[in-house]
This record gives C-alpha cells, sequence and structure tokens, in this order.
C-alpha cells in the first residue's frame, strides 16, 4: 500500500472513530452508563455505612423472599437472586428501582383500562367457536384463552396469502396500498429512510393528500439508529398522522426495554399485513448485511383483519390521553366470499399482561402437535417451560425441526442459541442453519393443519419484553404454502451434528454458558 493510500486509510479511521464518538448512540450509551455508575457509588455508600448496612441487609433477605415466592420465570428469578446476593448493595437498589419505577406501573394501568373499553368493540360469532369446538377442542380452547387475554376473536370469511421472502411481500403491499380509499394503518418496529421506505413514503403522502387517513407509528429505538431525531414532525407536515412508541431517552428506566416490535399494516379495515418484515432495505434483500435475508409475512383478506385493527388501535391510544372511539374502523362490512377456508385468530402479546399469550401459543403448537413440528427462528434462548415442552415433543415421537441462520446477525445471541443445540440434539430435535444467510422469519407448522406467522422470536425479548403480534392459522390451504416453503429452506441447510457441538472450541462453550447466564436481561 502507497503512502497516500495508507494516510486515506488513517484519515478514514480518525473520521469513523469521531463519528462514533459524537453519534447518538454512543451519547446515549453514555449517558446509561454514568447513571449505573452513580447507583453503583451510592449502594457501595451506603454498604459502608454501618448505620444503614443493616437496613440494606432486610431488604436483600426481604427483595430473595419475594423473588423466590414470585410467579415470573425460574431463570430470571435465579439471575435477580444472583445479582442481589453478590452485589448486595448495588443489587438491591437494582431491583427496588426497576419494580417500583412509576412509568412502567402507570403503563400497565392505561394498557389494561384500554383493553377493558375495547372489549366491546368485537363481539364473538358463536358458532364459529361451536364449530370449532367439534372440529378440534384444543383449537377451540386456545381461540377463547387468547380472546379472554387479547379481546380478538377466530374468524372464518377470511383469505391468507404467504410470502416467502421480503421481496413478494413489498409487491403487494405497495399494490394494496394504492388502492386504499378510507385509512391506513401503519405499525412497525423498524422504519428506515432508504428505496423501500421512500416508494411507501410517496403514496402515503399522496394518500393523505386524497383524503384518506393515515396514520403511522414506529419504535422509539429508529430515532436512536435509523431516523432522524423528531422524525415524526415530518410526517405530520405531510398529512400523516405520525407519533413514536416509547421514544429512546437517555435515562435508565424498565420502560426502555417494553419495544414495540410488531409489524402491522391496515387498509381500509378489509386488508392486513404482518410477520417479520420491516420496512427498511435490507429486509427485501436490496442491500446485503447477513448473505440472503430469509424473512415472510402473510397478507389477510376478510373478517380476521378486525384483530389487526383493534391491535393498532390499542396500542395507538397508550400514548393519548383518552381513548377515541374505535367504532368506525371495526364496523366495516365485509362480504361473506371465503367460508370454506379454515380458521384464523390475530393475537397480540403485551409485556405488562399477566399472560404470556405469544408462548402459550408456541406452547398449544408445541403439545398438540402429532406427526411434525417445523420451527423457524433467529434467535433461540429458551426458557425451561419452552425447553421442556420441545424435548418432550421430540421423546413422544413428533418430528421436530428448527432452522436456525446460518449467518448471524448478532454474534452474541448466535453464540447462546448454540448452547441449547446439544441438549436439544439428545432429545431427538433436529437443528438446521440456513447456509445462504439469516433467517428473520419467525414461523411454526405443525402436521398440515397448523400455523402461526408473526413477529415473537424464541428469545426472553420477544416472549417477556416486547409488544407482539403473531396470526395462528388453522385448518386453511395457506398451511400448505408455508410448509413447502419450509421445505426449501431445508433443502438449503445444514443439519448440526452433536459431534460438531461438542467440537466447538472451549473459549467458545464457555463464552455462551457466561452469556446464556445473563440472556433474560438481554
Amino acid at each position: 500500500m502507497d503512502k497516500t493510500k495508507l494516510d486515506k486509510t488513517k484519515n478514514k479511521g480518525k473520521k469513523g472513530i469521531a463519528t462514533f464518538l459524537f453519534s447518538r448512540i454512543f451519547i446515549f450509551g453514555l449517558m446509561i452508563i454514568i447513571q449505573i455508575l452513580f447507583f453503583w457509588a451510592v449502594a457501595y455508600n451506603v454498604v459502608l455505612d454501618k448505620s444503614v448496612s443493616y437496613v440494606v441487609t432486610l431488604l436483600q433477605v426481604l427483595s430473595v423472599v419475594y423473588i423466590v415466592s414470585d410467579k415470573s420465570d425460574p431463570t430470571m428469578k435465579l439471575i435477580w437472586v444472583i445479582f442481589i446476593v453478590v452485589v448486595p448493595g448495588f443489587g438491591v437498589l437494582m431491583y427496588l428501582y426497576t419494580k417500583l419505577q412509576p412509568g412502567s406501573i402507570k403503563l400497565r394501568k392505561k394498557i389494561e383500562h384500554i383493553d377493558l373499553k375495547s372489549q366491546r368493540y368485537l363481539q364473538p360469532e358463536q358458532q364459529i367457536y361451536n364449530d370449532l369446538q367439534i372440529q378440534d377442542k384444543q383449537v377451540s380452547m386456545i381461540a377463547k384463552y387468547v380472546y379472554d387475554y387479547t379481546g380478538c376473536h377466530v374468524y372464518k370469511n377470511t383469505d391468507v396469502t404467504y410470502f416467502s421472502c421480503g421481496e413478494e411481500k413489498y409487491t403487494a403491499l405497495i399494490e394494496e396500498l394504492e388502492n386504499a380509499t378510507d385509512f391506513i394503518f401503519m405499525e412497525y418496529f423498524i422504519i428506515q429512510q432508504g428505496k423501500v421506505w421512500d416508494s411507501v413514503l410517496n403514496i402515503l403522502e399522496r394518500k393523505a393528500k386524497e383524503g384518506v387517513e393515515v396514520r403511522v407509528m414506529y419504535d422509539g429505538l429508529c430515532s436512536l439508529t435509523k431516523l432522524p431525531v423528531g422524525y415524526y414532525k415530518k410526517l405530520r407536515q405531510m398529512g400523516i398522522k405520525s407519533k413514536t412508541f416509547a421514544p429512546a431517552r437517555p435515562f435508565f428506566t424498565t420502560e426502555q426495554n417494553n419495544r414495540d416490535h410488531r409489524k402491522i399494516l391496515v387498509i381500509d379495515g378489509k386488508v392486513a399485513f404482518t410477520g417479520g418484515i420491516n420496512l427498511a432495505d435490507e429486509y427485501m434483500n436490496l442491500v446485503e448485511k447477513f448473505g440472503y435475508w430469509k424473512d415472510t409475512a402473510v397478507m389477510l383478506k376478510g373478517d380476521a383483519v378486525k384483530s389487526y385493527t383493534l391491535l393498532f388501535l390499542q396500542m395507538w391510544n397508550v400514548t393519548e390521553r383518552t381513548i377515541g372511539n374505535f367504532d368506525r374502523y371495526l364496523d366495516i362490512k365485509i362480504p361473506k366470499i371465503y367460508d370454506d377456508n379454515g380458521y384464523i385468530i390475530g393475537y397480540g402479546d403485551e409485556p405488562v399482561g399477566k399472560e404470556r399469550v405469544g408462548e402459550s401459543v408456541y406452547l398449544h403448537m408445541i403439545n398438540t402437535a402429532n406427526r411434525y413440528l417445523h420451527i423457524v427462528t433467529p434467535y433461540l434462548i429458551l426458557d425451561n417451560v419452552m425447553m421442556s415442552a420441545l424435548k418432550f415433543a421430540a421423546k413422544r415421537g413428533v418430528d421436530v425441526k428448527i432452522v436456525m441462520p446460518g449467518i448471524p446477525d448478532k454474534p452474541y445471541a448466535y453464540c447462546i442459541a448454540r448452547t441449547y443445540y446439544s441438549e436439544l440434539i439428545e432429545a431427538g430435535v433436529e437443528i438446521y442453519e440456513y447456509t445462504p444467510g439469516f433467517t428473520h422469519a419467525k414461523m411454526f407448522i405443525s402436521d398440515d393443519e397448523k400455523a402461526t406467522v408473526g413477529t415473537i422470536n424464541l428469545d426472553y425479548r420477544s416472549l417477556y419484553l416486547h409488544f407482539e403480534n403473531g396470526c395462528f392459522i388453522y385448518k386453511n390451504n395457506v398451511i400448505y404454502d408455508i410448509e413447502a416453503d419450509y421445505e426449501n429452506m431445508l433443502a438449503v441447510s445444514k443439519k448440526v451434528s452433536l459431534i460438531e457441538c461438542r467440537n466447538r472450541p472451549l473459549w467458545y462453550k464457555v463464552c455462551g454458558k457466561l452469556l446464556r447466564l445473563i440472556s433474560p436481561l438481554m
């Protein structure tokens, strides 16, 4: 390398470092670290002060007793207990701080109020429940469960289209947006400026000028890494109603953990999209980050769209002072044209609720599978219940297969996931890694009868901390399309052997075990 090129390389490196040091994400992280260090300093001084050390010890004992008797996940309880015992002062203060934050309590009460008020908008069609109970009592029970804890019903009269990649979804999404005449609701975890979003935004701006009501909501972390600060204001200037959910603020709070991970698009109350695909170029493979980006989605037309309209309106109203009337958006007349094509249950999940709806739907599919259970997930960080269910399904003769990424987007998450491989394989679960690239899809398929496609990963963040959503499908012809795509994925995936797991470097296995210890907090 000549001197000119060398100098350019040096300057580029210096510029990169300077850019990072003055970036929003660095400043945000630095302020969080400063707050944690402050907590540590306070806790250290408290422990040294003998006059209050007895109080700290008492709080430590009471906290451990409370945690042990709590109904939360055993792994999460274990981590908190270890944390409190190893660093008593700091651990106790951190635990009390996370549990007693008024913002989290206020959020939970607001969501409970919205859920209670919105139950009146969608009334169950009892005949559907009766028919479903005759066909499959277990499915009718999960339908009742979802309704009891989300307000979303089971529907027939719904056409479902499956998209095996982001490119397919994007084409259909553009077409359906162009056909919008009444309202467009968009709720996405990630919106990023680029070719995909620019083309979508052009349509949204034009539709808003035509009198279509357009609402866009994205997670607050976008403003930290993907979008300019206050980007929602720019959208409002275009006539688009817009807001961020849980804006990223440089304050150490539990609210920062509860992200809106949903991907919902509703058009005129008649068409809905959901799945793993965000509105960014890599999801449509316009840019390459981790090889080929494999993702999936579904488009619904018919009665089941009402569930996604309701889920969107519930989330939109979380930050509103008064809850608006939902009737105009839910009282949509849809012709009876899809009666003979199975049952659809749209469902949401929320971290502040008493139930883990997403995990319960997954457990239903695991525990009721008879012939096969096929899973695609980008992350594999399992709690005890999920781990036991998967192992038991394989042991009782179910063909359980899990497809993981061949090229991970987060190496540390990949390292943790691989710590589960040996135990699962020994129980009879087959694990594959998708060689073309990264799999971001979240899907379960079983017995050619059931499938769920949505936003929920097999990790603690999705199952315990995020707002999520999914689509449960029973005896709809689209299940054959989903399973066919799964078989195509298997054909280009590498099966992981037990020997391969055991022969991984010692340092890699140790890192995985250590990271697994704190995985519920990641």
